[in-house]
């Protein structure tokens, strides 16, 4: 069983931002989406600081944000890496399932993706997940860089909106209509 303190705070700055921007987002009455806990099952507590030391997921998580963004369902995980290539082993199995099902199902699932070497932000819709997915089952490579990526679904970033990612989604549901 996978140990919560081993993967540390990985990605805990951009889901504090990915927070803020929902609740920025809920106040304007833009989209309603909430952060998913992944239930834990504690093992060792500090009781003097009141705080886990060590814990064990309780289940395969789904994905990190699930919501409604004025009558569209979305689905989507958050994910960083450090340099210009993201490995595909960050995206597991089950995730892809529960966001192909989700698609499935007429909602919307992508990734956010945070290159923290160059600080840029994409979103990147499933469709494009699932294509370097398949080619690395096919036996092509395991990762993709951020050159493969549309440039045109990079996050813009502002003071009142942390990570806007509201613009990159209506991209995305324009690019289904046609």
């Amino acid at each position: 069983m996978p140990s919560w303190n081993s993967r540390g705070l990985r990605g805990s700055m951009l889901e504090e931002a990915l927070n803020m921007t929902n609740e920025q987002y809920r106040r304007e009455h833009l989209a309603l989406v909430q952060k998913i806990p992944t239930p834990i099952t504690p093992i060792e507590i500090d009781k003097q600081h009141r705080h886990i030391t060590l814990a064990y997921f309780e289940q395969k998580s789904t994905v990190d944000y699930i919501g409604n963004v004025q009558g569209v369902p979305v689905c989507f995980d958050a994910k960083e890496c450090a340099g210009e290539r993201f490995a595909l082993q960050n995206i597991h199995e089950h995730q892809m399932d529960y966001m192909e099902e989700f698609e499935r199902q007429e909602g919307i699932a992508f990734l956010i993706i945070y290159f923290k070497e160059v600080d840029i932000y994409y979103y990147v819709p499933f469709r494009d997940v699932k294509r370097f997915w398949v080619r690395a089952k096919e036996g092509g490579r395991k990762s993709f860089l951020r050159e493969e990526l549309d440039q045109s679904f990079q996050i813009s970033i502002s003071n009142q909106i942390f990570i806007h990612y509201l613009d990159a989604l209506n991209k995305d549901l324009e690019s289904r209509e046609e």
